[in-house]
């Protein structure tokens, strides 16, 4: 990159085309600073430059430019969604960008089997079936398959579960699940109660009642009371649903977006309606630069978060973004049907919106309270450590292992005194001895500290070690070694009686360790650092396990390839069962012969 004083803005705007694109703003360090989009880029460049533009951000942000460089596009909405994905990309210091990049859950009604089951999906819709959202959260999905259920009585078992059932499971005993597994239901009755549950998935909750109270009267007029009596609370149920969602109106899909900035935190709540039934609301808190108006932070997010959800016809809004008009365009060519952005309603959707703004205001304010907490934290740390000033990144590391079988380390990130979840690493340890954490810690922190170096992660300020002076030893080997410096190193130790409250904390060249008191603010940021990354390494380490235990149990049987696998474990729930299974059993299954069942079953049971 280019020297600050080598940058000639005036120069630079001269010669840019007036040709729609994005433009990457950069400091000398070639870091970027701001990602930007233009329907016309010289206009738009040279607007930063012709005169002071009275906003501070932008001030502060023009005073380390050393350079510009521009992507040029075809179209305005083609520079809409690259400008989005590169703010995601490379997160400027001076961009809104919304920070939750995981993918929407979906309720997936599986369409691979005589007696369908609902289950919760996530990530590419690849499984047969009907997908059902997207929702705001998993836990609008979970409720909504936990109504399902009651309602209709669906599974949620996994096949292997359900093929291997001599008896009902505990759903059955409680009315959540029809029990098809051992013959409870005809696979015709179990496929009208899918088909009812699709419907009132689709919003057809008026056609369904009138239907099931036709099936009522019948059952009424044949004298079964006991069915007519199930139906008629199926109704009363479907009823009570439905006066739930009927202040919603009609059968629309809409958004509600309200969006607001107070005390440097930004703040986006998004609620979500399909089919007229509100499906619940989710929270963001995308990263804003302070000077950020909120009619601008408004058209970042919405922008962003649009890019790869499905876009409904309808987004009510308060305020309204930026440039809605272009914003708006701009969806509609995405979705290939109009998208109309409103503020001002009337009727049953006003009190939504303004329900929405209420709902905007707590999260807010809990926020603000949840931040204050998280200062006090960080100062209380940076005194306690003789800092001289919080810091606003700190990385951890921690070491899981079972007897020195499948050992993984893992690497989590706080910044500002949050988790980022995204920056998490896991580091699959190999080539040590079983056992040696020093040598597994020495492995994942060259790993890392070397992608650092790459400039593929930041550098920490502070960096948590889970262990005492030996393990606080070999990490400062290697931030030498690699010639890392300004990093405060902090090794975190149980205290004698391994008790919560008793941490035991070692810096480089103190050979006593700190204690601080049970009540420490900065002990308990420190606790909550410990502990994530002990969590994070034991899920790691369990899944490498349970993977290993799983596959290995049955690959190195000779001539039981991945097909003959499958149909073993699908026929038996698992590989344990497999290994108590008799070779009879095993001769069963469908490509096992009778010399392939004896070596199954000579594997498992050592005849020798």
């Amino acid at each position: 990159m280019s020297e600050p004083n080598d940058f000639d803005p005036n120069r630079y705007v001269r010669q840019l085309t007036s040709r729609p694109g994005v433009y990457r703003m950069y400091d000398a360090a070639g870091e970027v600073l701001y990602v930007g989009k233009a329907k016309n880029l010289k206009k738009r460049v040279s607007s930063y430059f012709l005169r002071a533009s009275g906003n501070a951000k932008t001030e502060a942000m023009l005073d380390q430019v050393a350079n510009i460089e521009v992507t040029i596009t075809h179209t305005e909405d083609d520079a809409l969604l690259l400008e989005s994905t590169l703010i995601k990309k490379h997160r400027p210091r001076y961009n809104v960008y919304l920070r939750d990049d995981k993918s929407y859950p979906y309720l997936l009604v599986t369409g691979d089997n005589d007696y369908p089951r609902v289950v919760y999906h996530r990530g590419a819709q690849k499984k047969k079936g009907h997908y059902f959202g997207p929702f705001p959260s998993s836990g609008a999905v979970k409720n909504t398959a936990d109504t399902l259920m009651r309602l209709f009585q669906l599974r949620n078992c996994r096949d292997s579960y359900f093929e291997n059932r001599s008896r009902p499971c505990l759903q059955y005993q409680i009315k959540r699940c029809s029990a098809p597994c051992v013959g409870y239901i005809s696979q015709e009755d179990y496929a009208r109660d899918v088909a009812d549950a699709v419907s009132l998935l689709e919003g057809k909750n008026e056609s369904l009642i009138n239907r099931l109270v036709s099936d009522m009267e019948d059952a009424a007029a044949k004298l079964d009371f006991e069915t007519a009596t199930r139906l008629r609370e199926k109704i009363s149920a479907l009823r009570r649903l439905q006066a739930q969602n009927q202040s919603v109106g009609g059968k629309s899909d809409f958004d509600l977006i309200c969006g607001d900035i107070d005390g440097g935190v930004a703040a986006m709540v998004v609620v979500t309606v399909r089919g007229g039934i509100n499906l619940g609301h989710r929270s963001f808190f995308p990263s804003a630069p302070a000077g950020t108006e909120v009619a601008a932070a408004m058209e970042a997010f919405i922008s962003q978060y649009y890019i790869d959800r499905p876009v409904p016809p309808e987004l009510l809004v308060d305020p309204l973004p930026a440039d809605d008009q272009a914003l708006a365009d701009s969806l509609t060519q995405r979705a290939k049907r109009r998208v109309s952005i409103k503020t001002n309603v009337r009727g049953e959707r006003r009190r939504w919106l303004d329900n929405t703004r209420a709902t905007l205001a707590q999260t807010l304010s809990a926020q603000l309270a949840s931040r204050a907490g998280v200062e006090k934290r960080l100062s209380a740390l940076a005194t306690a450590l003789k800092l001289d000033e919080p810091p606003m990144q700190m990385a951890c590391f921690d070491i899981s292992h079972t007897r020195g079988e499948k050992t993984v380390a893992s690497c989590v990130v706080f910044e500002a005194g949050a988790p980022n979840k995204s920056a998490y690493r896991r580091f699959n340890i190999t080539g040590i001895e079983p056992g040696d954490d020093y040598a597994a810690m020495r492995q994942a922190l060259t790993r890392r500290f070397k992608r650092v170096q790459a400039g593929e992660a930041k550098l920490p300020d502070l960096l948590l070690i889970d262990g005492g002076k030996g393990q606080l030893g070999v990490a400062r080997e290697v931030l030498d070694e690699l010639a890392v410096g300004g990093v405060q190193l902090l090794g975190v130790a149980k205290g004698s009686t391994r008790k919560p409250g008793l941490e035991q904390l070692f810096l480089p060249g103190h050979n006593s360790p700190l204690i601080l008191p049970a009540d420490s603010p900065a002990l308990h940021l420190i606790q909550q650092i410990r502990d994530e990354a002990h969590r994070f390494a034991i899920a790691a380490h369990r899944g490498q396990r349970g993977k290993a235990r799983s596959t290995s149990m049955l690959d190195e049987i000779e001539g039981l390839g991945p097909k003959r696998r499958k149909a073993l474990l699908k026929a038996f729930g698992g590989p344990k069962q497999v290994s108590r299974a008799g070779i009879a059993d095993l001769s069963r299954v469908e490509g096992i012969s009778a010399a392939l069942a004896q070596r199954i079953y000579d594997h498992f049971h050592d005849t020798a």
